[in-house]
């Protein structure tokens, strides 16, 4: 799929084939296949030398740390989806303009019983545990009763809490992590501290080291809500974890039984910004889930009926604004930066205008080759960049049915009832983002700019199933630079400060590139954040499956 490729059911045609109504959203052809990012590996918990061309900076000093699955099947038994990998965690220390390679398997409650067992002990998101073949016939059919335990896979990303490292998924369990030895250290439980089910991969941090996320939990009566979760900044003795943390507010889901899904949300100064998006999960389904043979993705449906709704809670107070923001029905997994201006809040985010994706990113679509392929593809809605503008100082003398925006965005708010104001958004992007397929795994200069005005935006282009570009987007003229090179898939753009930085882009971005038709040719780019030209390589001879998410951990 060439650069010049036509999108061309670009909006969202209707067309139809013989077996069912499918929406296509694009018309590529001739993807080429790349099965080989979603193949097992072994880990390599010793260091490995890599092969460095042009130049590291000698001013990089610390470790890339990346998460993601690496084992897609345990004995005879296979995972079904993307997210169900065993988490592999992934370690680049850059050093002196040297670069070493380590990586090692969680030891994780799932990964120790499947090993042990030799089969798919625990169940994931995509894959139902099957009842043990050695329990006899009443054993085995009692076992399809029981509520499934959450998994402690914890493969989507590496986070920090109080200065210190855990890697993450969206259960209740975490692992806190040595970045050092990538060795797991201690399995940290969030439910033990507050009354939440789970959390998100992807918290906020303060400069101070105050931490946010967000987490769900049931009520007696079955109803669902979502939990604003504050953890402080700094721990009393070396070995605690997550004490101190609490419910900062409890929002009650628009259903009670079918809370929507959320993978991130977005931070402010002031404000913690929740989206409850038409990505519903139904708990009746997810909690019978076992007995009927089905995995907690089943579970999730897509519902384009409803609108999205912004949340706004106050991050001081834990006031949550009777002013609901509505939009029209969008799913996003990721925020680019939200920020207070003017009376206004600003959030950024990547959003479509369709939310079944995740369905999509089975193991067996991201296998497949030829026709097969492109239809998994064109079937997908494409990620765009987008501004919400939100007016904060609504009140009893709001008018109704005008626009409540400033001149400076196309992104409007009108207030439609008496607390209610719907908005559009505003693209931020020009038409060349169409023909890369839009972009994913945004990025940004976050410990200067999160939360703050800002510029620049990093992430990976889409015109494959996974990122097969990088690119760097000015918001002044929304011009790009793209990084790209035929066969090559690079992962989650990580931007790394240069020392004594003056500019929003004084820096490096770090991209782990996957070879999916070269064996072994995995390589660490290293691009000029500003230029976006490569700076150097570091090759490593192993062969790495695409992951999802990663950090930069600076030695000083």
């Amino acid at each position: 799929c060439s650069t010049t490729t036509q999108l061309s059911c670009r909006h969202g045609n209707q067309h139809t084939s013989s077996k069912k109504q499918v929406k296509h959203f694009t018309g590529v052809q001739g993807l080429p296949c790349i099965e080989k990012i979603v193949s097992s590996v072994d880990d390599n918990p010793e260091p490995i030398n890599t092969d460095v061309t042009g130049r590291i900076p000698k001013w990089i000093n610390g470790s890339f740390l990346r998460n993601g699955p690496g084992k897609f099947e345990i004995g005879n038994q296979r995972f079904n989806h993307w997210f169900d990998g065993m988490a592999l965690l992934h370690q680049f220390k850059i050093c002196n303009g040297q670069v070493t390679y380590k990586s090692r398997f969680l030891s994780s409650d799932s990964y120790q019983a499947n090993s042990e067992h030799n089969r798919i002990a625990v169940s994931e998101f995509g894959t139902v545990t099957m009842p043990d073949p050695c329990k006899n016939f009443f054993q085995r059919f009692l076992s399809r009763f029981e509520i499934p335990k959450p998994t402690d896979n914890a493969n989507v990303s590496f986070v920090t809490y109080k200065g210190d490292y855990y890697v993450s998924t969206e259960t209740n369990i975490m692992h806190k992590v040595d970045p050092e030895t990538l060795e797991t250290t201690k399995k940290v439980d969030w439910s033990k501290f507050i009354a939440v089910n789970g959390a998100t991969a992807h918290p906020h941090t303060e400069p101070d080291g105050t931490s946010y996320n967000m987490g769900n939990s049931y009520s007696g009566k079955g109803r669902a809500y979502y939990n604003i979760i504050r953890v402080p900044p700094t721990k009393s003795t070396e070995d605690e974890t997550l004490e101190g943390a609490t419910v900062l507010c409890s929002i009650p889901s628009a259903d009670k039984t079918k809370p929507s899904y959320y993978h991130s949300f977005a931070m402010s100064k002031n404000y913690v910004v929740f989206i409850e998006q038409p990505i519903k999960m139904d708990l009746l389904k997810i909690v019978t889930g076992k007995l009927r043979g089905k995995s907690i993705s089943a579970g999730f449906s897509w519902d384009p009926k409803l609108n999205t709704v912004f949340h706004l809670i106050h991050k001081q107070t834990g006031t949550v604004s009777s002013i609901k923001y509505v939009a029209k029905p969008m799913s996003t997994f990721h925020q680019i930066n939200a920020y207070e201006e003017d009376g206004f809040l600003i959030v950024d985010m990547c959003a479509s205008d369709d939310g079944q994706a995740i369905a999509n990113y089975n193991i067996q679509n991201l296998r497949k080759s030829g026709e097969a392929l492109d239809e998994v593809y064109n079937t997908l809605c494409r990620v765009f960049p987008r501004r919400f503008v939100l007016p904060l100082n609504v009140d009893d003398d709001t008018p109704y049915s005008q626009n409540l925006n400033q001149p400076g965005s196309s992104a409007t708010a009108m207030r439609i009832s008496q607390h209610k104001v719907f908005c559009t958004h505003e693209d931020l992007h020009g038409e060349d983002l169409h023909q890369y397929g839009g972009l994913e795994f945004p990025q940004i200069n976050y410990g200067k700019y999160n939360t703050r005005p800002y510029r620049y935006f990093y992430g990976c282009g889409f015109r494959h199933l996974v990122g097969d570009t990088l690119i760097k987007m000015d918001l002044k003229g929304k011009r790009m630079k793209v990084w790209e090179h035929p066969g090559l898939y690079p992962s989650e753009p990580v931007f790394v400060p240069a020392p004594n930085a003056t500019e929003e882009d004084d820096g490096v971005i770090l991209s782990v590139v996957i070879t999916p038709h070269k064996d072994k040719g995995t390589f660490l780019l290293v691009l000029d954040a500003k230029t976006f030209e490569e700076v150097g390589r570091a090759a490593v001879p192993v062969n790495i499956p695409y992951g999802f998410h990663g950090t930069f951990n600076a030695t000083a």
